[in-house]
């Protein structure tokens, strides 16, 4: 093949030198428009797996790289004077400079032509004169740029102000430094490299950045390679304590913004994106370089089974795409807590340590426990003093209040509709369904969606609370949860709007009724999606109706033995579509501005919490973006939940979505979780008011890691509970916890211990000296070689 690379970064020499090595025949061609010794930054980190897949590809670059490398395996955090040391990670760090040159050295020895000092030909003259043209050249690739309209990128330039700077203080493992100033927070990243020097990342809020003075220099054009001196003296002054008289280095520093870097495709015909021309991913997670040269053994490894070039390319954006998306969704929740670390400040400091240790979701409590039982059971020591409970336990096991209401632990089962109602009527169904559910163990069981009137429903399967006939046989599944259980019952109250008179789920969702429609109402006459019923314009008689028929449901609720009551005001139903600028476009009192499409929903609520007594909690589920552009946005989710919360809100349940059929929602773990996080700093927790998170939360390991970092007070898992209704129990058993908080019913309790998976009469014989994790947790801390600090 021959085979042209623009761009002689690590990605790209080191696919070149794989290709070489693997046919000799291969002509590889790489185009570099810096000198060879020319890079940015000071050092590159790799994780075990990177390195592992390194040494089974070139031993020769391994070998090199490993002679290299800092290792250790601590994360300091020092937060405002408080120091935490958390072992057991492992990293290996090395120069950049020095991996650039292990790299042109192998491609050289290989025969690879490489051109420095010299810019790419043109892309089309490339592609043209040759079989494969990777396009390596980084985060500005002018290669992606000519083919965007293939490519589909996407440039996301984030708030957060960094400056990349070195030190020739040698740090012993990687460092966070946060900081509190007169100007806002500021966060160090700091980790050694080789034994003189150590990489040293400053990151503030821009906002925090314009206020100590660092924009002096926003306009001022710096020449190639030239640094911000400037700013280098002013970290220089403020970060004094922590630098200890060393020096800070630089290499072409000065001020960025990151950019989060996404395309569509990665290869159109023969020309390849690798590298930051294909993907970025925040600094905080991890290197550009390890992924640049991941990308390289995955395309390498493509080329060399398929027998074409096409085929190998597809299979490579295949194999390696969802990788790298995996990457970038830990990165973007790691960039946005970094984005957001103010709200942290007031926060307990192991508290913060955790949060901060836990920000990508990739990291969790038991993944901590693993590497570093003592910090992990300083966690759990430290929220049972936080939360005035009464002993130590994992924290979904700690008792919690909603307002007056006591809860056992902090497990919700989440609102889930079941369209198995006749007339609005539960029945066997529902008692079975949730009463199972509070016999597994859950603290706080919903119901799905009680629709306050016959048109208020979404299917006709719904169940209702619209007269006395539905609030007998609510009684009835009331009475089993109080009667059979230690857990508590809570009524989530509804109104479809716009979304209802349609069919059951399994049927066609959101599809209308092909007989027996009903008339639907929302803020505007906007259908939800493609295909759906277009409202009718809410007026003030019908918004005086739905305020009575929510006032008249919440009274039979109460009649019913509920002992929660939750308005429904997310997921695109009629309150939630009067708070949403995408549904609502009213040019009355009830639209435009937040504060007016406010107006209606706490009508709703004020009239629910009117009918409800004080010993009943009222509290709101709520949707805290849209996924749409114009939609409701986070800071619209703090302002509502705040209007609640002064409306006696006793819990914010924050979910997201379903206001509008054409929605884009970033799925993964714990996705909406970082919107309760935000609402529970930023205006609940000051208030004494509960927040629950919920989506995508399926494992005991997810809930005492939200619990544990602050992100939420309560965790609601919905379908976790429809496979196992007995999720909660089953968790406690697997933490050999016992206690009131994870009670098993006197029924069940000889089934309270996991059963035998396998034979357990065998005794193994002893055969070490010393017992596997005696030596308790591994804290490697890196040190400068003799010869060097001698030198």
């Amino acid at each position: 093949m021959r085979i042209a690379v623009a761009g002689g970064g690590p990605g790209g020499l080191y696919f070149a030198a794989l290709m070489k090595q693997l046919d000799p025949a291969h002509q590889v061609t790489v185009w570099e428009r810096d000198a060879p010794d020319e890079t940015f930054g000071f050092g590159v980190v790799f994780s075990d797996e990177t390195l592992s897949g390194i040494d089974n590809a070139d031993e020769v670059v391994h070998a090199a790289m490993e002679s290299g490398f800092a290792r250790w395996t601590d994360i300091d955090i020092d937060f405002n004077g408080h120091r935490f040391t958390v072992g057991g990670q492992g990293f290996a760090a090395m120069s950049r400079r020095d991996l650039l040159r292990i790299l042109q050295e192998r491609a050289a020895a290989l025969g690879v032509t490489v051109h420095h000092r010299t810019p790419a030909p043109d892309v089309d003259e490339l592609r043209a004169s040759h079989d494969l043209v990777v396009a390596a050249d980084g985060l500005h690739s002018t290669i992606r740029t000519k083919y965007a309209d293939v490519f589909g990128p996407s440039l996301d330039r984030r708030r957060n102000k960094y400056i990349w700077l070195g030190t020739d203080l040698v740090f012993e493992a990687f460092q966070f430094f946060v900081r509190q100033t007169r100007w806002g927070t500021m966060q160090i990243h700091g980790y050694p490299y080789s034994d003189t020097g150590s990489t040293f990342i400053v990151e503030m809020h821009e906002d925090v950045w314009r206020r100590a003075g660092f924009d002096r220099t926003e306009d001022q054009v710096f020449p190639p390679g030239a640094s911000d001196t400037y700013a280098v003296a002013r970290v220089r002054d403020i970060f004094a304590d922590e630098l200890r008289g060393h020096q800070v280095l630089t290499n072409n520093s000065k001020w960025l913004n990151f950019t989060t870097v996404r395309n569509e495709r990665w290869y159109d015909g023969n020309v390849v994106l690798l590298g930051d021309a294909a993907h970025t991913a925040h600094f905080s997670i991890g290197s550009g370089t390890k992924l640049a040269m991941e990308d390289a053994l995955a395309l390498a490894a493509c080329l060399h089974e398929h027998p074409t070039v096409a085929g190998a390319l597809e299979t490579y954006q295949a194999e390696r795409k969802p990788v790298v998306e995996s990457t970038q969704r830990a990165a973007q929740a790691s960039l946005e807590w970094f984005e957001n670390i103010g709200m942290y400040a007031g926060q307990e400091p192991a508290r913060f340590a955790f949060n901060l240790l836990t920000r990508s979701r990739r990291i969790t409590f038991e993944n901590l426990k693993e590497r570093d039982a003592e910090f992990a059971a300083l966690m759990e020591t430290e929220f049972a003093r936080d939360q005035q409970a009464p002993g130590v336990a994992p924290a979904m096991f700690q008792p919690v209040r909603i307002g007056p209401l006591a809860l056992k632990n902090r497990v919700v089962v989440s609102p889930m509709d079941m369209y198995s109602a006749e007339s609005g009527v539960p029945g066997d169904f529902h008692l079975v369904h949730l009463g199972s559910k509070a016999l597994g163990g859950a603290g706080l069981v919903m119901t799905e969606m009680v629709c306050v009137s016959p048109e208020g429903r979404i299917t006709p399967g719904c169940t209702g609370l619209w007269n006395d006939e539905q609030r007998e046989a609510w009684r009835r599944v009331t009475d089993f949860v109080h009667d059979s259980t230690t857990g508590r019952i809570g009524l989530q109250l509804g109104h479809a709007g716009r979304k209802g008179s349609t069919q059951l789920m399994w049927e066609g969702m959101d599809r209308p009724l092909d007989d027996g429609n009903w008339e639907v109402i929302g803020p505007s006459a906007i259908p939800y999606g493609t295909g759906c019923h277009v409202p009718r314009e809410a007026t003030r008689d019908d918004m005086d109706k739905v305020v009575a028929d929510f006032a008249a449901a919440a009274e039979r609720g109460v009649r019913a033995g509920f002992d929660l009551i939750e308005v429904h005001a997310a997921h695109g139903y009629l309150l939630s579509a009067f708070l949403s600028p995408v549904a609502n476009r009213r040019t009355d009192a009830y639209g435009g501005p937040l504060e007016n499409r406010l107006r209606f929903p706490l009508e709703v609520f004020d009239a629910v919490r009117r009918a409800a007594p004080p010993g009943i909690p009222v509290t709101v589920r709520i949707s805290a973006t849209d996924w749409m552009p114009d939609g409701t946005t986070e800071d619209d989710a703090v302002d509502i939940a705040r209007a609640f919360i002064a409306h006696g809100a006793a819990a914010i349940d924050v979910s997201t979505g379903q206001v509008a059929q054409d929605e884009k929602p970033a799925f993964g773990r714990s996705y909406q979780t970082p919107f309760a996080d935000r609402i529970r700093h930023k205006v609940a927790g000051p208030a004494g008011v509960k927040v629950i998170a919920v989506g995508a939360i399926s494992s005991y390991d997810d809930v005492n890691s939200i619990l544990l970092a602050g992100r939420a007070d309560l965790c609601a898992l919905g379908r976790p509970h429809l496979y196992n209704p007995q999720w909660t129990l089953q968790a406690a058993a697997e933490q050999e916890y016992r206690g009131i908080g994870g009670e098993w019913p006197v029924q069940w309790q000889a089934g309270r211990r996991p059963p035998p998976a396998s034979r357990t009469d065998k005794i193994p014989p002893r055969l070490a000296l010393l017992r596997e994790g005696a030596a308790g947790t591994v804290h490697l801390r890196w040190t400068p070689r003799p010869d060097t600090v001698s030198a």
